[in-house]
């Protein structure tokens, strides 16, 4: 097996910064040295095959998108990055592992919904990759699925107290549900909006004649993530069950989660980089249909009600405890574009896979968090909140050789024909400068991406299987 030393570098963990080379043998990490070790009398730069030169950045673990939606059928579309472009693109950007979701429809077997996301993903990705299971039909035989899943290798599963007709399961759906969860230990992952209030606002705006994309967050109030994100926690503080809750994106949210992680529930909540940068006012009441580049669930919150710093905030103090993307695009031309004239049949998502590692770098530059953060909240966590730790998520002997070489002294402009590989004609975050640089990539120890180019392909990416949560008591 080919040998790598990456010398010279700084290495940063989720609890520390070194001096420290990283020895790789084939897919493996072998050894953290002090710089300089020797082998046999002989230089050990001497004794590898490749040495990538490290010195002045930062050496990381490779980055985990924990929330993606890769060829995701929505709103009369499909998500536009498939599993081949979406893996790439996240490769670009320092993300060497996405967890996707095998999305059950109603009147499907949760078997088969998960067998056609295998199907899809398999000998497509170029870095490794695992699916949460969604449950879009909450019945007696999903249900008896949901308890198969860990044999599967699938330890967490997802339900919407969203969009009804859809995804939609009530509370009595939920509950039962979250029973299974307690008893197995599956990971329960919450989109927390009440669905059908927003209905109704929706209807009401539109007979008003508000059509365009800024009336998507007026529909969809924080008041009404709120009011899910407890109603979430109350179910699953009486069944037992640990609870994840998705992309949020209100103040007002983070404290409910926060409120039940004090009394010592089993509860946890992810944000994403839309929630901490892009804001109602500048993004969905962006002149003309401009707005609907920014359309997601759950929306963009007011600038002016300082959302984005309680977010940080949040991240900061743990009661948010990682940051994915929810990684869903959709072109302006074709599919965005079906909403023109009814905000509500915009297609709801945001393209930001490439892009996650170095905007939660700007957050270190910017003081938001610090450089040990910022590999905790991308790939520490995220590999011990979906059962990956020890494999993923840490750079140690027998983990696999998933690192990210970033050059903070580097650059990064952000936009179409800049930094961009995702399947979009449109950049949600056009303009974004990064005091920073994503420099070498490695994924099992194959470099993907040094010197500005792409060298890895599709099906270098292989099945993870999951154990469980790694944080729950």
């Amino acid at each position: 097996m080919a040998t790598t030393l990456i010398s010279g570098g700084t290495v940063v963990s989720s609890t520390g910064r070194g001096p420290a080379d990283i020895l790789v043998d084939g897919e493996r990490i072998v050894a953290l040295l002090h710089p300089g070790t020797t082998a046999l009398g002989a230089n050990l730069a001497e004794t590898v095959d490749t040495v990538i030169d490290a010195s002045g950045k930062y050496v990381v673990p490779g980055g985990i998108d924990a929330h993606t939606h890769m060829s995701m059928p929505f709103g009369g579309t499909t998500a536009s990055d498939d599993f081949e472009t979406g893996t790439r693109a996240a490769a670009w950007g320092g993300t060497t592992m996405i967890i996707d979701f095998a999305v059950q429809k109603f009147g499907e077997r949760v078997q088969d919904s998960l067998q056609t996301w295998h199907k899809m993903a398999s000998g497509q990705c170029a870095v490794d990759y695992s699916f949460h299971q969604i449950v879009g039909d909450v019945n007696d035989e999903s249900l008896a699925a949901l308890r198969r899943l860990p044999d599967e290798g699938i330890t967490s599963y997802k339900l919407f107290m969203a969009y009804p007709g859809v995804f939609y399961s009530d509370d009595a759906q939920i509950l039962r549900a979250m029973q299974i969860g307690a008893d197995t230990g599956l990971l329960t992952m919450m989109h927390a909006e009440n669905g059908p209030a927003i209905d109704v606002l929706v209807a009401q705006l539109l007979a008003e004649g508000k059509t365009d994309p800024y009336y998507h967050g007026i529909a969809r109030a924080w008041q009404l993530e709120e009011e899910a994100t407890h109603r979430a926690i109350m179910l699953a503080d009486l069944t037992g069950a640990p609870l994840y809750v998705v992309h949020v994106s209100a103040k007002q949210a983070v404290a409910q989660l926060a409120a039940a992680r004090d009394r010592g529930r089993n509860v946890f909540g992810e944000t994403c980089p839309q929630y901490l940068y892009l804001s109602l006012e500048d993004n969905l009441g962006a002149a003309g249909f401009e707005g609907a580049k920014w359309v997601c669930s759950t929306p963009l919150r007011s600038r002016q009600e300082e959302h984005q710093d309680q977010v940080w905030q949040a991240l900061r103090t743990n009661d948010l405890q990682m940051v994915s993307t929810d990684h869903c695009p959709f072109c302006m031309k074709g599919q965005k574009d079906m909403g023109i004239g009814d905000f509500s049949k915009i297609p709801n998502g945001i393209g930001t896979i490439e892009h996650r590692m170095d905007l939660m770098y700007q957050g270190v530059v910017d003081g938001r968090i610090t450089l040990e953060r910022w590999v905790e909240i991308t790939s520490t966590t995220p590999a011990r909140m979906f059962g990956l730790y020890g494999r993923k998520g840490v750079l140690a002997p027998g983990a696999d050789a998933d690192i990210v070489v970033y050059d903070p002294n580097g650059h990064t402009s952000i936009g179409l024909g800049k930094t961009h590989h995702m399947n979009m004609d449109h950049s949600a975050w056009e303009g974004y400068e990064i005091d920073g640089h994503v420099d070498t990539v490695l994924s099992r120890g194959k470099v993907v991406v040094a010197d500005g180019e792409y060298r890895g392909r599709k099906g270098d990416g292989q099945f993870v299987r999951r154990d469980p949560c790694q944080y729950l008591i």
